[in-house]
């Protein structure tokens, strides 16, 4: 619709370079109201943001559910102790409020990825789910779960190029139910299903899968040793557990009040209790039982930085809603429809929490400080019980 008061034909009195400069705004407005992440067709359109805002919460509670996930944050007062004991309730507001955005501006995988000069951020997105199957072995008829699914992006992707069958575990009904409606429009309804469980009490027998991954899930957790041990239980024994971890690296100093800053903002724009060091991780793999078989950062050797796509001093047309105009032309709509009550009350504060967390992901890159891809494989020994 801006593409009307856009439209270069308008323009043919200037000059070429002006002519090509608004050539170009005009056919990204087009994608921004029509296309997703890299040009993909999209349902969620401006009105499907605005109306997702608060997934399953009534649309007259958002405000209030705003207000209370905000103060279990630092910024707002709270504290690491009282994320921890109410992190299932901080997580399930975090997702309810935030998914709709995800799906908006990045796509059905709500993740990151090192990335090859050239190559789009979707392509690298479906790349390292490629390379998560392959050092796990997946392979047809495996049983594996997904530990902390989103609405089931990656699990689809992965149970189309390794063939396996993928249970997607989640605790957000919001999430599941677009997963479960994404995996029927897929075709994957009878290779890939949903349980909503808690990751930390998991309603599966012991060692009931051949393979276990999470991608940027259990950062959510409350306590890593726990989480890890509930995910070793429900392994069976020789079998594998491979992660992508949120953490805070070996240049983070918490003694310094920009880092923690960063660390803050991190939190609060991603539903976090807490966010570990990759000591601390690798530590809580051994506690919990699992012989590691390797580890590294991912983003250390990324040829593109992994945090790119939310750097607003770049302009990108395929990924043009996470540039600065495209986030400028959301905020506004956002703003607009809630005001006209299309949008709930409080969908430009999450709008607002969401922009600060990209800050702070940008800032925690930048400064080397975090990294969203530090990744593992674990193995449970044949004797784990």
């Amino acid at each position: 619709m801006f593409c009307i008061f856009l439209n270069p034909k308008s323009f043919v009195f200037l000059n070429p370079f002006w002519f090509v400069f608004l050539r170009k705004i005009s056919f990204c407005i087009y994608r921004y109201c029509v296309f997703t992440v890299d040009g993909q067709m999209s349902k969620s359109g401006a009105l499907d943001l605005a109306t997702g805002v608060g997934g399953k919460i009534k649309k007259e509670d958002v405000q209030s559910a705003v207000d209370q996930y905000e103060k279990y944050h630092v910024s707002y007062g709270g504290d690491e102790e009282t994320r921890k004991a109410n992190y299932s309730d901080m997580v399930n507001k975090y997702y309810d409020l935030a998914t709709s955005f995800y799906e908006f501006g990045w796509g059905e995988s709500f993740h990151f990825a090192p990335r090859w000069k050239g190559e789009s951020l979707r392509e690298s997105i479906k790349r390292h789910e490629h390379f998560l199957a392959l050092q796990l072995g997946l392979k047809p008829r495996m049983k594996v779960l997904d530990v902390g699914c989103g609405i089931g992006g990656p699990l689809r992707e992965i149970a189309r190029f390794s063939s396996a069958s993928i249970t997607g575990l989640n605790n957000n009904e919001y999430q599941i139910s677009r997963g479960t409606e994404l995996n029927r429009i897929a075709g994957l309804s009878e290779s890939c299903n949903f349980v909503k469980a808690d990751f930390m009490k998991m309603p599966f027998s012991d060692d009931t899968f051949d393979s276990i991954y999470a991608i940027e899930a259990t950062c959510h957790a409350p306590d890593a040793v726990g989480c890890y041990k509930e995910i070793y239980r429900v392994l069976k024994p020789g079998q594998c557990f491979a992660a992508y971890e949120w953490c805070m690296t070996d240049h983070f100093d918490p003694n310094n009040e920009s880092h923690q800053k960063t660390k803050s903002e991190i939190e609060l724009g991603n539903g976090l209790p807490d966010i570990r060091t990759t000591r601390e991780c690798l530590d809580a793999l051994k506690l919990a039982g699992f012989e590691v078989v390797w580890e590294k950062d991912l983003a250390v050797d990324s040829p593109v930085s992994w945090y790119l796509p939310l750097d607003t001093s770049r302009f990108s047309i395929t990924s043009f809603r996470l540039t600065a105009f495209g986030r400028l032309i959301t905020r506004t709509m956002v703003k607009t429809l809630e005001f006209m009550g299309i949008a709930p009350e409080g969908s430009n504060r999450v709008s607002s929490f969401l922009e600060k967390a990209a800050e702070g992901l940008v800032e925690g890159g930048k400064k080397e400080i975090f990294t969203p891809m530090y990744f593992f494989v674990a193995r449970k020994p044949l004797s784990g019980s």
